[in-house]
């Protein structure tokens, strides 16, 4: 048998494997380059950029759980001007699509940075989380409301002509209706999902283990609701799904594209094993060849139920 195809075309941007990283683990990408070969895997994603420079919350800002961690570092990052002065002359030597993932506290600052993004040719496309409170309107977060992430997600369109990924949490009531809204209002792609809000107690001290109180759960434990809302999402949209939540193997990867999505990323999995993406890759492609599969895009969606 020959070597099965693992290309797959993301939103028109084609990708040698659909093995993406996730944003928030993978840093700017070199940080990775010393653990792994950049150039193995589909994609990588930057840490969320915000106009200004972030801080971060305090620590202790993440923990360890049952199957997973929790952390609430607060979106720390090095803002926009420091990103484009200091990392993208590594990302022009990178022969790697490099997403980037971006938030606002406004609808306005979401537009300042797609348009900002948009002028930056290294990057292949901009990943908008829209799990962040709106400043003004009392702190609602855009993501738990299908009108307030329509809102954003137009802003965004009107600003940028690179594809437009629009990273959903699974904090809500209807994840079908939020990646409708989002779809109808130009996004080019959906991710799904973002971290499960999340408490855990340090049981000596009667007090919260993170300082934020609570925090974004990740990792293996979340991974059958993720699996639920991408196979419900990709069959309610038109666009390409990609599958976040709890991948650490190629079967845990492949359970995603059986369910709809056409790439996965790899978030948690990277602190346990920073090579872990491209390993998911090699698992991928010996099990297609055991099992007789060609061409990783005829298992998009063909889950049978």
């Amino acid at each position: 048998m020959s070597v099965p195809d693992l290309s797959v075309d993301l939103a028109g941007i084609p990708l040698r494997n659909p093995v993406m990283t996730a944003s928030g683990t993978f840093g700017y990408g070199a940080e990775f380059a010393a653990h792994m070969d950049l150039e193995s895997i589909g994609a990588f994603i930057t840490k969320g950029l915000s106009l200004e420079p972030r801080a971060g919350n305090p620590p202790p800002r993440i923990c360890e759980t049952p199957g997973g961690m929790l952390n609430a570092i607060g979106l720390q990052n090095i803002g926009i001007d420091a990103f484009a002065a200091q990392k993208l002359p590594f990302l022009r030597a990178v022969k790697t699509p490099c997403i980037a993932n971006f938030f606002g506290e406004t609808i306005g600052d979401y537009a300042k940075m797609a348009a900002r993004l948009d002028a930056i040719p290294e990057i292949a496309a901009i990943e908008v989380n829209i799990s962040c409170p709106n400043v003004k309107k009392g702190g609602i977060v855009f993501g738990v409301d299908p009108a307030s992430a329509a809102d954003v997600v137009s802003a965004c369109r009107a600003e940028t002509t690179k594809p437009l990924i629009v990273k959903l949490s699974p904090n809500v009531t209807d994840i079908v209706a939020m990646a409708c809204a989002c779809a109808d209002a130009g996004a080019d792609a959906i991710s799904l999902i973002n971290t499960l809000l999340g408490l855990s107690i340090d049981l000596a001290k009667r007090r919260p283990t993170l300082a934020n109180v609570t925090g974004g759960l990740s990792g293996p434990a979340i991974k059958p609701v993720a699996l639920r809302m991408v196979w419900q999402v990709a069959r309610a949209v038109k666009l390409p799904v990609i599958g976040i939540g709890g991948i650490a193997s190629a079967s845990d990867a492949l359970e995603f594209i059986l369910a709809g999505a056409t790439a996965v990323q790899v978030g948690t999995a990277n602190f346990v094993r920073p090579d872990a993406a491209p390993r998911i890759v090699r698992e991928m492609g010996d099990w297609l060849t055991t099992n007789g599969v060609d061409d990783v895009k005829t298992l998009i969606g063909a889950l049978e139920t």
